[in-house]
C-alpha cells in the first residue's frame, strides 16, 4: 500500500465517522468518493487521476442520492388517528377556562382536555368545533352564528 492509498481510506474515515455524528447526509458522497479514489490509487499513482475519481464519484453519489434527500426532508408531521376529529363537533363537558387550565369536551364518545382557540371562555353544555390538537389537548372554538 502506497501514501496516497493510506490518506484516501483516511479521509473515507474521517467522512463515515462525521457522517455518523450528524443527524443529516453531510459527507457521505466524500466518503464514497474517498473509498473509490482508494481503488484507484492502488491501480495508479497519478494523483490527479485519483482527484478527478474522488470529485466525479462524489459528485454521481450526490446527484443520485440528492432525490432521495429531498424526499425525506418534504416527509412533513406524521398524521395521528388523533387527527380525524380536527373538524368534529365536541360537547364541553367541563367550563373551559385557558387562564386557569381546565376543560374537558367529548368527542366521539371520547373525553379530552380541551382549551379555547382565542382564549375565551366556554360554558359547560355548549358544542364546539375542534380546530387543532395540541400535544393531548383539542383547541376548540365556538361555532360561528
Amino acid at each position: 500500500m502506497n501514501t496516497m492509498t493510506i490518506i484516501w481510506l483516511v479521509l473515507a474515515v474521517v467522512m463515515a465517522v462525521v457522517e455518523g455524528m450528524t443527524v443529516q447526509l453531510v459527507s457521505i458522497w466524500f466518503c464514497i468518493g474517498a473509498v473509490a479514489a482508494c481503488i484507484t490509487s492502488l491501480f495508479t499513482d497519478s494523483i490527479l487521476i485519483q482527484g478527478v475519481v474522488f470529485v466525479v464519484v462524489s459528485a454521481i453519489a450526490l446527484l443520485v442520492t440528492r432525490p432521495l434527500v429531498k424526499k425525506l426532508k418534504r416527509r412533513g408531521a406524521e398524521p395521528t388517528n388523533a387527527d380525524r376529529y380536527i373538524g368534529k363537533t365536541a360537547v364541553v363537558v367541563e367550563r373551559i377556562d385557558n387562564e386557569n387550565a381546565t376543560g374537558l369536551v367529548k368527542v366521539d364518545n371520547q373525553k379530552w382536555t380541551a382549551r379555547s382557540v382565542d382564549g375565551s371562555p366556554i360554558e359547560e353544555g355548549m358544542t364546539v368545533t375542534v380546530a387543532a390538537i395540541e400535544g393531548v389537548k383539542l383547541m376548540v372554538s365556538k361555532p360561528s352564528p
